[in-house]
């Protein structure tokens, strides 16, 4: 076991873990921060997305011990309030039936947002490449996007 101390949400955190322990694990076991979730472990679904320094990761393939300089910012960070245009955009259309990929969903479309505050459909669609939501609401995702990011 060895400490860690590391920019979680604009906080230092220190934790005692191994050092190849994945970064999800982190945030879950350790910091108790249960937005983001567990789907593959490869990196594959999505559903443990964060920023990292303001681009959507997957936090299952981050080793604790290569996110010591890294800024970032889980579903808890993103607003204090739960009124992030995302956010409320989500609640707006409608978009979760089980919820259990919309986490990874918002932090994707967050660092989309960042850096192309009007995205087009092609640019939401590359963006959220790889993003599984088993419910298919696809559709309903693209939608709160152009709203979150006329009301941002």
């Amino acid at each position: 076991m060895a400490s860690y101390t590391i920019s979680i949400n604009n906080q230092k955190k220190t934790v005692e873990v191994d050092p190849d322990t994945p970064l999800l694990w982190v945030l879950r076991d350790e910091l108790n921060l249960k937005g983001t979730k567990y789907g593959c472990g490869i990196g594959q679904c999505g559903a443990c997305t964060v920023l990292v320094d303001g681009n959507a990761s997957r936090s299952c393939s981050i080793q604790v011990k290569d996110a010591i300089d890294l800024n970032i910012t889980t579903i808890e960070g993103l607003s204090e309030d739960g009124t992030h245009p995302l956010q409320n955009a989500w609640i707006e259309h409608d978009v979760p039936q089980c919820g259990y990929c919309q986490a990874g969903q918002i932090m994707s479309a967050a660092a989309l947002l960042k850096k192309n505050a009007n995205p087009t459909d092609q640019d939401i669609q590359e963006a959220m490449h790889g993003n599984i939501c088993r419910c298919g609401t696809y559709l309903r995702i693209r939608a709160a996007i152009k709203t979150a990011a006329k009301n941002a």
